[in-house]
């Protein structure tokens, strides 16, 4: 069993003041795996405060410096990227495989993106020609509380720890108590490649305790959050009082256009992306939309693809997927499957209940629903597991509106052969992000959405920026 029960707080291991014994379950075996303390509204306020007496220093500190501090955190990373794996994949379920190419790996893939824009941010620039002596400065925000979720762990602290100390900023995060292992290694290396004292600071906690206590906090002066828009909805109504700025990446409910020029590769490409991390991704292609010419083979091939996805232990090598993260998140998936079933969706593959020999876990098998219609719950609601919806649609005008008819807004995806109709769906499905055709975000490219899904932008300069103030300066002199 492992013990990690002190925060990290001006350069320091510290002990809670008052917290409370929190057990971290593997989600593959359902036994206890670690234990930590979640902190107190004390210790969060210890921690702001440091972070507090450090901002003047490290704000100052010359973009240069600043940059090689984080360079210095990819040097610590190539060292411990194997113990960060492990961590993820015991304490989320990821499997060990994934845990290596795709969950640690998130962190140097958005660190060196966020360098390369650090290199063109203009600290210092005039307003225009128009405007003699007129001058934009930026300007870190203050110090920032950060709340990470456990989906991806090491994804969302490099969103927000990176940009943040690049921007000038001090911090606290509160990393996701399902998920705390990574983010304490991460504390390390910050510790370990020369972050100073109380620039990063880490305290443990539930969403109701630190999580709130940060978001009220009068010192913090923005709370960078990713989970669910119900969580989002409490942040923002906490960090009110204090008028501190607050983004928000939330909840996504994905449409997946698929025409009947599509490609080949389109229906393994769509189902792979949403059995991935056991569906546990916001921007998950949940709903796949067919054009009816070819609904039925797409459908008999969905369902042939979710069956041969190998459902297995997280600790295990190979191309298969892992537990969900715990037991509430098994029963609410458990609930969807169920409700599927009830409003008449055709259950093609997968359904309720453990997969075929496996009695311990919380593994839920691959499922895939046909004939979904419009308001039924299983496409209205975000599930956050390894369960896709198919329904056809005629026209090109009633996917979209299929599509739109939801509140969240995080990413869309189109599958077609025909450029001009990706490109005019591009511009009509209303969320953050559009994906063609397997085309990933280029490095860099903002990740955030509209509507329920959140207003957040993170990622290159766009996520710098997040941290940052635009000062306007009148009556500049030149060559002072």
């Amino acid at each position: 069993m492992i013990e990690k029960r002190d925060f990290y707080i001006d350069g320091k291991w510290v002990a809670s003041e008052g917290g409370r014994d929190w057990q971290v379950i593997d989600p593959s075996t359902e036994e206890p795996c670690a234990t930590i303390t979640l902190g107190t509204a004390a210790d969060a306020d210890r921690a702001v405060a440091a972070a507090k007496r450090a901002l003047p220093g490290w704000a100052a500190t010359p973009p240069a410096e600043r940059r090689a501090v984080v360079e210095r955190i990819l040097v610590e990373y190539e060292r411990r990227k194997e113990e960060l794996a492990q961590a993820v994949s015991m304490e989320m379920g990821a499997p060990i495989d994934f845990a290596r190419t795709e969950q640690a790996p998130s962190l140097p893939w958005h660190l060196k993106n966020f360098l390369r824009a650090f290199d063109h941010v203009e600290w210092m620039k005039p307003l225009g020609d128009h405007a003699p002596g007129a001058m934009i400065r930026l300007e870190p925000i203050g110090v920032v509380g950060l709340i990470t979720p456990w989906n991806w762990p090491l994804n969302q602290i490099a969103l927000k720890a990176i940009p943040a100390l690049l921007a000038g900023c001090t911090s606290v995060l509160k990393p996701s108590e399902e998920s705390p292992l990574n983010a304490m290694i991460f504390a390390e290396m910050c510790h370990d490649a020369g972050v100073p004292p109380g620039v990063f600071n880490l305290v443990n906690g539930d969403g109701p305790g630190v999580g709130t206590r940060l978001s009220e906090h009068p010192d913090v002066q923005m709370i960078s959050f990713t989970g669910s828009t119900r969580a989002g909805r409490a942040i923002s109504k906490a960090a009110a009082e204090t008028l501190k700025r607050v983004t928000l990446e939330l909840g996504g409910k994905g449409a997946n256009l698929l025409f009947a020029d599509a490609d080949d590769k389109a229906i393994a490409r769509s189902v792979k992306r949403m059995m991935d991390n056991s569906g546990q991704s916001c921007n998950a292609p949940s709903r796949l939309l067919v054009e009816r010419p070819v609904y039925e083979a797409t459908v008999q091939r969905a369902a042939e693809l979710a069956n041969a996805t190998k459902v297995a232990p997280a600790a295990q090598p190979g191309n298969h997927i892992g537990p969900v993260v715990n037991k509430r998140q098994w029963d609410q998936i458990q609930a969807h499957i169920a409700k599927g079933i009830a409003e008449g969706a055709r259950l093609v593959a997968g359904g309720p209940g453990l997969p075929e020999g496996v009695n311990r876990g919380f593994f839920v098998r691959p499922t895939v629903f046909a004939d979904v219609t419009p308001g039924m719950t299983i496409e209205r609601e975000e599930i956050f597991g390894p369960v896709l919806s198919i329904l056809p649609f005629d026209t090109e005008e009633e996917a979209v509106a299929i599509a739109n008819d939801t509140p969240y807004g995080l990413t869309n995806y189109v599958q077609t052969g025909d450029g001009a109709r990706a490109n005019r769906l591009a511009r009509r499905l209303q969320s953050g992000m559009v994906e063609m055709n397997g085309k990933p975000r280029g490095a860099g490219a903002p990740f955030g959405g509209v509507k329920a899904s959140g207003r957040a932008r993170e990622g290159g300069h766009w996520g710098i920026e997040e941290f940052l103030e635009a000062k306007s300066i009148s009556g500049w002199s030149d060559g002072v």
